[in-house]
């Protein structure tokens, strides 16, 4: 094992990442138990729903007394910058028959699009998000049934802070591909936007707001006389 992580880079990243999910997992378990949702159902969203944040958003709504099409539809927002993900990565990534299309939106999150959009050569790329996205979806299965069987007592992650290992591996996967002015602008931008509407909007949506600086980019290519790369 020691070996392959040494040789191996995808392998390391993607083993540093299972760790830092072990942690939110067991959190969310917890948390959720807490709430009072059954076992059954929590190992249904685990394997069904599959989205950290909009997992954590509808205990939390559920326990404040939302309605089901509340929840379903604070779900769907947060988690609509999928769409986008999608078109990045497209069949090249997800393969072309439609059962590999399916799993892979599935097990889609940000960390295993980041980590295929890093790779340059086409079969890496495939192969860092399928590692990534299989390897991060049974760490998280494990760990929130590992949670919601112990309890309330693991608390929060933020407690740990282990919480900032995700953002700071997104960065360090993202710093490589700012390699021209349209792309520095497009980051620049969005961690913006993201910046100023965090205080203003629900966890989640600021990652929506950031899309606009898309804009950005694209005024930079057609404005006369000026080169992007």
């Amino acid at each position: 094992m020691r070996s392959i992580l040494r040789t191996d880079p995808i392998a390391r990243d993607v083993m540093a990442l299972c760790a830092a999910a072990v942690v939110v997992g067991l959190s969310f378990g917890a948390i959720a138990s807490a709430a009072g949702v059954p076992l059954a159902q929590i190992m249904v969203m685990n394997a069904f729903v599959y989205a950290g944040g909009a997992q954590f958003l509808a205990v939390g709504l559920a326990g404040a007394g939302a309605t089901a099409v509340a929840i379903i539809a604070a779900g769907l927002l947060l988690n609509a910058r999928h769409l986008p993900f999608g078109l990045a990565i497209g069949n090249e990534v997800l393969g072309a028959s439609r059962w590999s299309r399916l799993f892979g939106s599935h097990v889609m999150t940000d960390e295993s699009v980041a980590f295929a959009l890093a790779q340059e050569d086409p079969l890496r790329r495939r192969r860092a998000y399928w590692m990534t996205g299989i390897a991060l979806f049974l760490t998280w299965n494990v760990a929130a049934f590992v949670g919601a069987v112990v309890g309330s007592a693991l608390g929060d992650p933020d407690t740990f802070g282990i919480d900032a290992a995700f953002p700071a591996a997104l960065l360090a996967l993202t710093l490589p591909s700012l390699k021209d002015r349209a792309s520095t602008l497009v980051a620049l931008g969005g961690a913006a936007l993201a910046l100023l509407s965090t205080p203003f909007l629900p966890a989640g949506l600021p990652v929506l707001v950031a899309l606009l600086a898309l804009v950005l980019g694209r005024s930079s290519k057609l404005v006369p006389g000026r080169r992007s790369s």
